[in-house]
């Protein structure tokens, strides 16, 4: 990451693990920004902001500086170029908000996909952007290198991002694009086990098809996703993933039908489209669906070497 930022031309001021200053050499560096010494052109915040109790912040104290961290942030927002929440935390409040939320967790911008982040839903940094959000749990490290790019040079506006404060590079896609089993997902052909190679929408909770992100044509470690490695998506990508209303590995129904149907597909084409698929699914894909690994294969054309 280093590397990627060093050829972006990004100075990084400071972060807790990539940094070498500690203590009192982070609060001087805060302190410089402050007073207007430092030029901060990106604020970038990881995890959620902690307001409680009763909006006092007091949960969350800043080391060495006897503040809550939520003052700490708003102090250095006011002088951020930019703003970048990195993470569903930050973005969207995460993890952390979930339950009775004692902690009063929220994201920056938007507490859930609700517009009241601690920032305030009218918040806008130096250079007039709002709140960028840089969505996942955990983030794609590439989504921020290049999130951070992009505002460096100036090619990030407003226009480019989406109702919830996501680039489009980002949310642009969905999950779904170039997962290594769409071709049972086409014939709906699917797994009813976690260790079953079939589609995992249909029973066990896939949001792949509903949830922002390039996961699967950007691998992880440049080799894998949460879908190729076994585990339905559970849209991390997007506010309020954390609470779905049921188990994460399971499809909730209403006669029989998924409630969470593909973005921007009406119920009855799904339906009609479902059961023309299943009807004509292959063999190869109807008993490999089932099986913990591909038991059946492709046959070769049937008619010889086609001319």
């Amino acid at each position: 990451m280093i590397t990627a930022f060093d050829a972006a031309g990004i100075n990084l001021l400071w972060h807790p693990t990539l940094s070498v200053e500690t203590g009192a050499e982070v609060n001087a560096i805060i302190d410089s920004i402050l007073r207007g010494e430092l030029r901060l052109d990106v604020l970038c915040l990881e995890g959620s902001v902690m307001t409680g109790p009763a909006g006092t912040g007091r949960f969350h104290m800043m080391s060495g500086r006897n503040e809550p961290m939520q003052d700490v942030i708003e102090a250095l927002a006011e002088r951020a170029g930019k703003v970048v929440a990195v993470g569903s935390c930050a973005a969207f409040g995460g993890i952390t908000a979930t339950g009775g939320n004692p902690g009063g967790a929220r994201g920056l911008a938007f507490d859930g996909d609700t517009p009241s982040g601690h920032l305030g839903a009218g918040y806008r940094a130096t250079d007039g952007l709002p709140v960028v959000n840089i969505p996942g749990c955990p983030v794609h490290p590439d989504w921020v290198t290049e999130t951070l790019s992009q505002l460096g040079t100036g090619a990030l506006t407003s226009d480019h991002l989406d109702g919830v404060g996501r680039p489009h590079a980002i949310s642009g896609k969905l999950v779904h694009h170039g997962c290594s089993r769409n071709e049972f997902y086409e014939y709906k052909a699917s797994a009813e086990k976690l260790c079953e190679v079939g589609c995992m929408m249909e029973h066990l909770g896939c949001k792949g098809t509903q949830a922002a992100g390039d996961c699967n044509t950007r691998a992880w470690n440049g080799s894998g996703s949460c879908i190729s490695g076994g585990y339905p998506c559970i849209a991390c990508t997007e506010p309020g993933f954390e609470e779905p209303g049921h188990p994460f590995a399971q499809t909730p129904k209403i006669a029989g039908i998924p409630i969470g149907l593909p973005t921007d597909m009406p119920k009855a084409w799904f339906v009609a489209l479902a059961s023309l698929s299943k009807a004509a699914t292959p063999r190869r894909l109807r008993e490999n669906a089932s099986s913990d690994r591909l038991r059946v294969f492709p046959d070769r054309y049937k008619g010889g070497r086609k001319p």
